[in-house]
């Protein structure tokens, strides 16, 4: 009863509020708040798919709000971070203590939330005869030039979205090198990728697997109509893996990483607001429609056996 009451009390205060906004002070619109005004946030390119339907959800669910989202590279969206030309941004990392310590001594003010965890997924063309790599076989495919397919004998032909993106960065991170191998090259987004892998039997495609983890949209199901995703291994003659929740979540699946949410916006903007959207149980649900993992949600694992 007592919840009742106080749930009672909420709301005709913000009817209040509400009315003394629209009678009292005809600006008031003009100022942003939690579901109402205009905001805009980088976003890494990995991670297009959710955030189209993630932005979609919450301006339909508070229609006086505007979000804008650009999908740059990670290197693009850091730079502009630090440059001040956007408050909210997601990343495949958190600061450094060190970019931490600079925005501090700037007395800027920022909040780093860990949304969710994915993967980079290894995509193929059909007629591929290979099904799995290791993390072994691809650190040499990386960082030694004349990398060949184990089955076909040809010449692998690695391709990702672009210098300076999520998944660039994590390459180079896997190959220990600074200087990938001449059989690396770079096209502009993940869609590029893609629509390259599909017309080169002997490409191998580096991308972010929310491209085509969500099985329910119709453009990832013309995407996987005309590839195939590798299986990958922590070492030769192991058992591997396909990007899935599941084994993102166990780290059965080698290539998984994380996605954090860093905000400097003001605790009542729009872009705070966003940022608490994602993070709570709607933005969180559609984290997990989108076959990745939430990290602000409970996970439940199901094996199936058969006999």
């Amino acid at each position: 009863m007592k919840k009742s009451v106080s749930f009672y009390c909420l709301g005709l205060m913000l009817c209040v509020l509400n009315s003394c906004e629209t009678h009292e002070n005809p600006l008031a619109y003009q100022t942003d708040a939690h579901g109402r005004g205009q905001a805009t946030i980088f976003v890494e390119d990995s991670y297009r798919p959710l955030f189209e339907t993630s932005i979609y959800t919450f301006e339909s669910q508070f229609p006086k709000a505007s979000i804008k989202a650009m999908y740059l590279s990670e290197g693009q969206i850091i730079d502009g971070f630090f440059a001040n030309k956007v408050k909210t941004v997601c990343i495949s990392r958190d600061f450094t203590k060190k970019e931490k310590a600079f925005l501090k001594s700037r007395n800027v003010e920022v909040k780093s939330d860990l949304l969710a965890y994915d993967a980079v997924a290894l995509i193929v063309h059909p007629s591929n005869k290979d099904t799995v790599v290791s993390v072994e076989q691809l650190k040499s495919w990386l960082s030694k030039d004349g990398a060949k397919w184990p089955n076909s004998g040809k010449p692998v032909k690695m391709v990702f979205d672009r210098v300076n993106s999520a998944n660039f960065n994590f390459l180079v991170n896997l190959s220990e090198k600074k200087q990938l191998s001449s059989s690396v090259y770079a096209l502009k987004s993940n869609e590029e990728v893609i629509n390259y892998v599909k017309s080169n039997p002997n490409a191998m495609g580096f991308i972010g697997v929310n491209w085509i983890s969500d099985q329910e949209d119709i453009e990832v199901m013309n995407f996987l109509d005309d590839i195939k995703v590798l299986y990958v291994s922590n070492k030769t003659g192991e058992q591997g893996f396909q990007p899935y929740a599941g084994t993102i979540w166990t780290r059965e699946y080698p290539l998984h990483r994380e996605m954090w949410l860093i905000n400097k916006g003001r605790r009542a903007g729009l872009n705070t607001g966003f940022v608490i959207f994602m993070l709570g149980d709607k933005g969180q649900l559609l984290v997990q429609k989108s076959e990745l993992v939430p990290a602000k949600a409970p996970v439940r694992l199901i094996q199936f056996t058969t006999n």
